[in-house]
């Protein structure tokens, strides 16, 4: 691909808000800071049915807060479901602090990567695709980074998640951007860089230092200069 980038595609959770770890990681590591004793493939059957009784659930203005509150309402039921409540002596009020815990970090990430979006905007036509749960426009405005993004496009209002490619045609076509001048910035190989190499689009993966190497275990080595370990890192090859 030699054609001049022109649009850049982000998606959300895991990527602006942090530096390429995924929302079920951070709530597991906020829990477990919290005295949770629960392997991590229990916690993820925990989280994702927490989270998929959220899609569509939300009112279309709830901002980050209140969606992250409202997963952790959800996310706590579905742990004492499974036999790790808030009944032991000093979780009480466990959700609500790791609701407050996963919040503070995010906000820290979403002011940090802000310079470098800004620039980027400067440059590139910017746009927000993720899997989210119908709000996606109320987190962005909410979080001040609305403005920056000329397409925001939400799983559940689009009617097709990541890596299907007619999410992605849904925001080329307000980008005015065609796949082979469009890259894909995102933290997950299997919805982000499967859904890049299906469209066509470059991608630039976002990962800790440590997830790097496993990643290229999985699904094989990355061309140069398509892993970074923050989006911040992201100036240095596009500005």
């Amino acid at each position: 691909m030699t054609e001049p980038i022109e649009a850049i595609l982000f998606d959300f959770g895991g990527t602006l808000d942090a530096d390429g770890v995924a929302w079920k990681e951070r709530f597991y590591g906020h829990y477990r800071a919290e005295g949770l004793d629960m392997t991590p493939a229990a916690f993820e059957s925990a989280f994702f049915a927490a989270d998929d009784a959220l899609v569509g659930s939300l009112p279309v203005e709830t901002d980050l807060s209140g969606t992250v509150y409202e997963l952790t309402t959800n996310l706590d039921a579905e742990l004492a479901g499974h036999g790790a409540g808030v009944a032991k002596e000093g979780t009480s009020g466990r959700g609500r602090r790791v609701a407050s815990h996963f919040l503070s970090d995010a906000s820290a990430a979403i002011a940090r990567n802000r310079p470098v979006l800004e620039a980027l905007s400067g440059r590139y036509r910017l746009g927000i695709v993720s899997n989210f749960y119908g709000n996606l426009e109320a987190v962005c405005h909410g979080t001040g980074l609305a403005a920056l993004f000329a397409a925001i496009v939400d799983s559940h209002r689009v009617g097709a998640r990541k890596p299907d490619p007619a999410i992605f045609r849904a925001a080329l076509e307000p980008l005015r951007a065609t796949p082979e001048t469009t890259l894909l910035v995102g933290d997950s190989l299997r919805r982000d860089r499967e859904g890049a190499r299906r469209m066509g689009m470059r991608f630039i993966w976002i990962a800790p230092r440590d997830m790097q190497a496993s990643g290229a275990q999985l699904s094989g080595p990355l061309p140069d200069h398509s892993v970074v370990a923050r989006v911040g890192d992201l100036a240095k090859i596009l500005l």
